[in-house]
């Protein structure tokens, strides 16, 4: 009965997130397509494998639905969060690299320490004060990227479209105080497989 109620639940995110992509994109709320530079056809693909992992990884382990964070993007899949040991950060790995049409996967995730109030609440801000600097550089489609921070290191995920977009985000990722790292996975517009129109 258990395992039945769980695979319905599944089936119910996967079912109501495919519908969601089409009005907001693998960005998630507030972005819409129209923002996104890749294909429609690519972000429904990039959606249907970040659905397709999450499963799987929540199958796999419970916990990992909360743990465990991903991004696809043409194809390329991003990884982030925290495990308990190394082993399972490498079966994470292998999941991943088991989702039918990837071409990439970047592992992020971290081995799980002591929790650190302190240092939680500094990662959090460090990522508002980014995702703010973003918002507000006019040169930057803010929309197009997802930051993460974790241990004062700045994870940045998205698509620029120039590479002058790129370094301008890696440049105010970098003047936050305290940051001690940035972890830029930007793809650029040129560097997709199928653009849009």
């Amino acid at each position: 009965m258990k395992s039945k109620l769980i695979f319905f639940l599944l089936l119910f995110l996967i079912v109501s997130g495919c519908i969601g992509s089409a009005s907001k994109g693998v960005f998630g709320t507030g972005v819409t397509i129209a923002l996104d530079p890749r294909s429609l056809g690519t972000q429904i693909d990039d959606s249907i494998m970040q659905k397709s992992l999450v499963t799987k990884l929540t199958l796999k382990e419970k916990s990992y639905f909360l743990k465990i964070k991903t991004k696809v993007l043409d194809g390329r899949i991003f990884l982030t969060g925290n495990v308990d040991d190394p082993e399972e950060k490498l079966q994470i790995t292998k999941l991943a690299w088991e989702t039918e049409g990837v071409r990439s996967v970047k592992n992020d995730i971290k081995i799980k320490e002591k929790f650190n109030f302190k240092r939680s609440a500094k990662d959090v801000l460090i990522t508002s004060q980014l995702k703010t600097a973003m918002i507000f550089n006019k040169n930057i489609k803010a929309s197009n990227y997802n930051v993460d921070t974790y241990k004062k290191k700045i994870y940045i995920y998205g698509i620029a479209l120039t590479s002058d977009e790129k370094k301008e985000v890696i440049d105010e990722a970098k003047e936050i105080l305290d940051v001690e790292s940035v972890i830029a996975s930007i793809l650029l517009v040129e560097d997709l497989r199928i653009q849009k129109n």
